[in-house]
């Protein structure tokens, strides 16, 4: 059973309340799944929004990047932060340009992030974000060393406070739009990986590992 979760003030849905999903398991399947996140954040009243790769390990999210990186020095001075993760499954075409929508699968996490000191969890933090993206690798791949290690920011954010919201199903229509002679569905979309490209200078003999020519998302989460 999944750990159940109040949402708060800045994270209980207003708009479309019945599309909330105030539950930790449901929230995190959708982080698992996704690649990019959106970093959210201000500098002298300007707002930035960056995206980024991330992992997560239990209720923490990970993001990291170069030491020089504006948004990541920025952010280890402890500004809040808002982390968003959206997932699109298909188009909603109603029969009323007005009621065209979207199925879609959305995370958004609120909080301040604080800098990853300790190495080795600064090291398991940086193979939670290769593992996320491409189970597998990080064991055939050739281990960060000290000097880039030490020229990358890791950020770890609490999965605190958090809401997610979910759109699925056929189009709604206005009761009277029902009968236009038009077609109404949904165009599913999913992400789907291709042939395997070598790199021009790999040795020809080298094999394609299984989790690069067999690659699927649906596999993580």
């Amino acid at each position: 059973m999944s750990e159940p979760y109040t949402p708060t003030a800045r994270t209980r849905l207003v708009r479309e309340p019945d599309r909330a999903v105030y539950d930790r398991a449901a929230a995190y399947q959708i982080l698992d799944e996704g690649f990019i996140c959106h970093v959210g954040f201000v500098v002298d009243g300007q707002p930035f929004v960056i995206p980024t790769g991330y992992g997560r390990a239990s209720d923490n999210l990970y993001i990291h990047g170069s030491a020089a990186s504006r948004m990541l020095r920025r952010i280890d001075q402890g500004v809040p932060v808002c982390v968003t993760v959206t997932l699109l499954d298909g188009l909603v075409l109603a029969r009323s340009i007005f009621n065209h929508s979207m199925n879609y699968r959305s995370v958004v996490v609120l909080g301040t992030a604080v800098a990853v000191e300790d190495p080795k969890e600064k090291l398991e933090a940086l193979r939670l974000l290769s593992e996320h993206i491409l189970p597998g690798r990080w064991a055939e791949s050739r281990q960060p060393n000290e000097r880039e290690v030490k020229a990358t920011l890791v950020m770890r954010l609490p999965i605190t406070e958090f809401s997610a919201k979910v759109r699925q199903g056929p189009p709604i229509d206005d009761a009277e739009d029902y009968g236009f002679p038009t077609w109404a569905g949904v165009i599913p979309l999913k992400l789907v990986a291709g042939t395997p490209i070598n790199d021009p200078r790999l040795d020809p003999s080298t094999p394609v590992p299984g989790y690069a020519g067999a690659y699927s998302r649906k596999q993580v989460g």
